[in-house]
């Protein structure tokens, strides 16, 4: 299992922000049993998938002007700010 990073920006969306951000969130909570996400459009998941089959698989969910970023965890990380639960999620799975 590798922990990945997914992390997307949803460029000139207007009034579709709201409806498309829904449909990479559900989508990315279909997909991934693991995952974690205290941050606005930042993710982590852990999961047997590659990063390119992840990219590919939510890049269908956006425009060609959206970015999206797919990246694996290094296994170290330091936060701040972040709830006991988050914290421990954070400390088991990086």
């Amino acid at each position: 299992m590798t922990t990945y990073f997914i992390i997307y920006d949803l460029n000139k969306e207007a009034e579709n922000y709201a409806k498309k951000n829904k449909a990479v969130r559900d989508r990315i909570k279909e997909l991934f049993s693991t995952y974690w996400s205290h941050l606005d459009s930042t993710w982590i998941v852990v999961t047997d998938m590659k990063a390119k089959a992840i990219r590919d698989d939510l890049k269908t969910l956006l425009d060609n002007n959206d970015e999206l970023l797919v990246a694996s965890a290094g296994g170290e990380g330091a936060w701040h700010g972040f709830n006991d639960k988050g914290s421990k999620w954070l400390k088991d799975n990086l």
